[in-house]
C-alpha cells in the first residue's frame, strides 16, 4: 500500500503493539479454524459420499475422547484470548499516577482542548513523548468519539457526563485525530491532529503564548463571579457544604446514600443540585443548567479539585 493509504496504522503508543497483537492473534485463530473446517468439510463430503443407490450407511460409534478434545481445546483458547483481552482493557482504563491531565470538549464539529496551565487549542492536541497523558472528555451537544488510530485508542464523548482515557506516545511526530461516532452533517470534517513533542520542546511550547490564567485560576474566578463562596464558605458555616477537601472523598446524601465526590458528582451538583443533596443541608442551591459551557464547568471542577 502507498504512504497515503497504509494497510495498517503506524504504531505510536504503548498500547499499539498490545492491541495489534490481540488483533492478529484473533485473526490467525479465526483463519486457522476457518481453513480447518473447510478442509474437513470437503474431505468428509468426499470420503462419506453415497457410492450407490443400494448402499446402507453404517452407524458411527461414539468417541468420548474426541468429544472431550473438541470441547477442551476451544475452551482453553477462549479463556486465553479473554485473559489477554481483559489485560489490555484494564491497562487502557487505568491511568498511572504520573499522568498529566488535559481537558477536551467535543462540539459540532470541532475539538476544543484546554491544558491546566492555560494553553488552549482547537482541533490540535500537543503532548510530550514518553509521558502518560490522561484526557477528560465531555460533549456540548451530541455523542462524539475521540479516536487516534496510531495510538489505538477510542473513547465515546457523551453529553451530560465525563469520560476519561489515557495514552503514552512513544514517537515524536504528528498523528491524525478523528471523531469516530456519526455526529451530524459535517461529521467527516471533525478531524484534527495530535502533535507529539520532545519533553523540552513541549515545555517551551506550553509556556509560550498561554492565556496567563491556569484552569485552576480561571475556575476560582468563575467561582467568585457566580457568587458560590456566599453559601460555600471556607468556615463551613454557610448555607451550603464546605468544598475544601471534598473531591475524592465520600459524601453522605439526604437519601442515606453515600457517593464519591468525583468529577461527575461535582458536575451534577452544579447543573442539578437538587438531585444529590448533602445531609444536613436544604436543597436551596439554584441550577446552572444552560448557563455554563463545558469549558467553564471543567475550570470550576479543576478549582474544586485543587482545594484541600
Amino acid at each position: 500500500m502507498s504512504d497515503n493509504f497504509p494497510l495498517f496504522p503506524e504504531q505510536a503508543s504503548t498500547f499499539a503493539w498490545q492491541v495489534d497483537y490481540l488483533y492478529f492473534l484473533l485473526l490467525a485463530l479465526s483463519a486457522f479454524f476457518a481453513v480447518a473446517i473447510f478442509f474437513f468439510l470437503v474431505l468428509f463430503s468426499f470420503k462419506y459420499r453415497r457410492r450407490s443407490e443400494d448402499e446402507r450407511p453404517r452407524p458411527s460409534e461414539d468417541s468420548i475422547a474426541m468429544e472431550v478434545t473438541w470441547s477442551i481445546i476451544p475452551l482453553i483458547l477462549s479463556l486465553a484470548v479473554f485473559a489477554l483481552g481483559a489485560g489490555v482493557f484494564f491497562r487502557m482504563y487505568r491511568a498511572p499516577e504520573n499522568a498529566i491531565d488535559i481537558y477536551v470538549v467535543g462540539k459540532q464539529w470541532m475539538w476544543k482542548v484546554q491544558h491546566p496551565e492555560g494553553k488552549r487549542e482547537i482541533n490540535e492536541l500537543h503532548v510530550p513523548v514518553n509521558q502518560p497523558v490522561r484526557l477528560t472528555l465531555a460533549s456540548e451537544d451530541v455523542i462524539h468519539a475521540f479516536s487516534v488510530p496510531a495510538f489505538r485508542i477510542k473513547r465515546d464523548v457523551v453529553p451530560g457526563r465525563y469520560n476519561t482515557m489515557w495514552f503514552e506516545a512513544t514517537k515524536a511526530g504528528e498523528y491524525r485525530l478523528f471523531c469516530a461516532e456519526y455526529c451530524g452533517t459535517q461529521h467527516s470534517g471533525m478531524t484534527g491532529r495530535v502533535v507529539v513533542m520532545e519533553q523540552d520542546e513541549f515545555q517551551n511550547w506550553l509556556s509560550g503564548g498561554a492565556s496567563g490564567e491556569t484552569m485552576v485560576e480561571a475556575g476560582a474566578r468563575q467561582f467568585q463571579q457566580l457568587g458560590c463562596e456566599t453559601c460555600h464558605k471556607e468556615s463551613g458555616q454557610g448555607r451550603g457544604p464546605k468544598l475544601s477537601g471534598v473531591y475524592g472523598h465520600t459524601v453522605e446524601l439526604t437519601t442515606g446514600q453515600e457517593v464519591v465526590a468525583d468529577e461527575d458528582y461535582l458536575r451534577s451538583s452544579i447543573l442539578d443540585p437538587g438531585s444529590q443533596v448533602v445531609v444536613g443541608y436544604k436543597p436551596i442551591m439554584p441550577t446552572f443548567q444552560g448557563q455554563l459551557s463545558e469549558e467553564t464547568l471543567m475550570q470550576i471542577i479543576s478549582y474544586l479539585q485543587s482545594l484541600e
